[in-house]
């Protein structure tokens, strides 16, 4: 079942030796959230959020002013204060962090399982959030919560800073609030923005399977008006989130059939109804299994999900337990096509590839300064790779269906860096005897991969043709 540790992991490293008990191996690890595996300086999301409004002040109200008529300087100018703010390196520090758990701790398959819901409640590019807190917030928002229920994830992640200010909830006035007639008599907008309601209830919660109308994501959009950040002393929200009560549509409100009172809990209890709702159940259980199985799970997959959520009223370490067993049953049967990253870290694990740059070395690093290109290196890459996890373009995170990661360029990104990556392995690794060893054991059909291998004698080719075959491609 070798196979099936690359599914719910990224395989074995040379150090490491094949589990007896693969299942119980896998579900032992998900069942605390240990302290990251990092040994270097790891910033909190308010602390980058500080220099994201540093870099937006001075730009937005200082830079643009003095340099209106000189767009040249306002270029130079607009670099330093990249440099000044650290923009070009805490996301490398972030995927430093994130690799690390995949790669150096003892729990890779919550390291996998947390990338998953990273996407899940996926933050796309807006406003540098990629570059200053979007690495932050994953970890603090979700990986803290990977031992909760996912109604507390879903809490946390909905009032996080980031996704507030993502989803433009801090554009969401009440109309009749005190706020919202204030403003209007003042001739100003005050008017709902459903951003935040629409993806909670279609990409968070409950999916379009629930039926839900239009109506709901209005009457939604009331619920969380009021939840915004704090004003700055630079006049910018950039504060913590905060319920605003003078920005809250007053009166009752209806979603999906049930009635909410005014206030500020009135959030918290929509997120638990809807954490409950058979179709966000139902839709999760199937991303689960889209993610570590197949693109089309089969009922048969999805139930045994469904009924580990709803005996533990969505006790994530349950609900995980039951994926990883569902992919241990299906673990022969199905071949899922690994995303750009995963397979890059599959393929740094598996060959001990020196890929992420250390801790001492990423600590050389001074706001101010323009960062090294090997402290870039993982973010140049991923990007190269087209798979950037604090970049993607949609609201709906990154795809998890293999059509989306097979076209003939990125399959030829794959082989570029497969040749690059031959010479940042250890020398001693460079063998034939490592190549044999590394395949027995992290693949079930270790004998099929060797005799092809065995046709080229040359170490360097033997990489290249090993990390691209449909076998490596595909776990």
């Amino acid at each position: 079942m070798k196979n099936f540790i690359r599914k719910v992991a990224f395989g074995l490293s040379p150090n490491e030796e094949v589990p007896s008990d693969p299942l119980n191996w896998a579900t032992e690890q998900i069942k605390n959230v240990p302290e990251l595996s990092w040994k270097g300086k790891i910033y909190t999301e308010k602390e980058l959020r500080k220099y994201y409004g540093e870099y937006v002040y001075g730009d937005r109200k200082v830079l643009r002013k003095k340099y209106k008529n000189d767009k040249y300087r306002y270029k130079i100018e607009k670099d330093k204060l990249r440099h000044k703010t650290g923009q070009k390196f805490w996301s490398n520090l972030e995927l430093c962090i994130r690799h690390t758990e995949a790669i150096e701790s003892k729990s890779p398959v919550l390291a996998k399982l947390w990338y998953f819901w990273g996407n899940h409640f996926a933050i796309s590019e807006k406003d540098f959030l990629a570059r200053y807190s979007t690495g932050a917030y994953q970890r603090e928002a979700i990986r803290s919560n990977m031992n909760q229920n996912f109604e507390k994830m879903a809490q946390e992640a909905t009032i996080a800073w980031p996704m507030i200010h993502h989803l433009d909830n801090e554009q969401n006035v009440g109309p009749n609030s005190e706020k919202g007639i204030k403003r209007r008599a003042r001739r100003k907008d005050a008017s709902i923005n459903e951003n935040h309601a629409r993806e909670l209830l279609e990409l968070h919660t409950v999916s379009p399977n629930s039926g839900y109308k239009q109506e709901d994501i209005v009457q939604m959009a009331y619920i969380m008006t009021g939840w915004r950040p704090k004003w700055g002393k630079t006049r910018l929200e950039t504060g913590d989130v905060h319920f605003d009560s003078q920005y809250h549509q007053p009166g009752k409100k209806k979603v999906l059939g049930k009635e909410y009172n005014n206030g500020k809990k009135s959030l918290a209890v929509a997120i638990k109804d809807f954490s409950n709702h058979p179709s966000c159940i139902e839709f999760i259980a199937m991303k689960l299994c889209r993610y570590l199985i197949t693109d089309y799970p089969t009922k048969d997959m999805i139930d045994p999900i469904i009924k580990a959520w709803k005996k533990s009223d969505g006790y994530l370490p349950e609900v995980h337990k039951a994926a990883i067993e569902v992919t241990f049953n299906y673990s022969e049967k199905f071949n899922k096509f690994q995303s750009p990253e995963n397979w890059l870290l599959q393929m740094v694990k598996m060959a001990d590839i020196n890929l992420i740059p250390s801790p001492d070395h990423m600590g050389l690093y001074n706001l101010g300064m323009k960062p090294l290109k090997s402290q870039r290196s993982l973010e140049n890459l991923l990007k190269e790779l087209g798979h950037h996890p604090y970049l993607a373009q949609q609201p709906n995170g990154w795809s998890d269906l293999s059509q989306d990661w097979m076209s003939p360029e990125l399959l030829i990104r794959r082989l570029v860096y497969a040749k690059q990556a031959y010479f940042q392995m250890k020398p001693k690794n460079q063998n034939n005897e490592f190549y044999e060893e590394m395949i027995a054991k992290n693949f079930d059909k270790p004998e099929e991969i060797i005799k092809i291998l065995d046709k080229n004698n040359n170490p360097y080719h033997k990489h290249v043709i090993l990390f691209n075959l449909p076998e490596m491609l595909k776990s």
